[in-house]
């Protein structure tokens, strides 16, 4: 299968990589990472971890586990990614963490800031795969109905509440074990 690579760093889109002659339907979930045009004025948070912490994404479920040893301490639906977008299943880490993440098209180029309603990353970004030039993550978003569906380009979208919470609870370099 060819790949088209994409520059800009791209926050979702599926297994790194847009195949040629997939149009991008819905750019909820494709956002840049670091150094961003427009991210001064977004606002990292680190909180303390809380030992051992983990995730566990269920994809069948389609929900996101957050486990305190072996217990788990809270548990929030999530939406995934479709067909032809899997979210990757496999064993990662919190790698980014941002409040308010401006959301950049990778296409058309414009910048939706953070905090903006529009902005299809909510008010939460959590990265936990890359390939070096695209991102998936956990984040917000507007698009509430989505949530509990495999409809993202990999990403897992969660309500903004849901992800504030968890932003609170999850540290860098948590385990995110991703679970067919």
């Amino acid at each position: 299968m060819r790949h088209l690579s994409i520059q800009l760093i791209a926050l979702s889109l599926a297994a790194g990589a847009l195949t040629l002659g997939q149009s991008v339907r819905a750019a909820e979930d494709i956002a840049i990472a670091p150094p961003l045009p427009g991210l001064e004025n977004a606002t990292d948070h680190l909180p303390p971890a809380i030992d051992p912490m983990r995730l566990e994404l269920n994809l069948s479920k389609r929900r996101v586990t957050v486990f305190q040893h072996d217990q788990a301490i809270k548990s929030y639906p999530v939406a995934i990614g479709r067909a032809g977008w899997a979210t990757p299943a496999g064993e990662f880490e919190v790698k980014t963490k941002y409040r308010n993440p401006p959301w950049l098209h990778p296409f058309k180029g414009y910048v939706i800031p953070g905090g903006d309603p529009e902005n299809p990353l909510g008010r939460r970004w959590m990265g936990f795969w890359t390939d070096g030039n695209n991102w998936i993550g956990f984040h917000g978003t507007p698009n509430r109905d989505s949530v509990g569906r495999a409809a993202s380009h990999g990403c897992v979208r969660m309500y903004d509440e849901d992800i504030e919470e968890m932003f609170e609870l999850v540290a860098l370099g948590t385990p995110v074990k991703v679970i067919r």
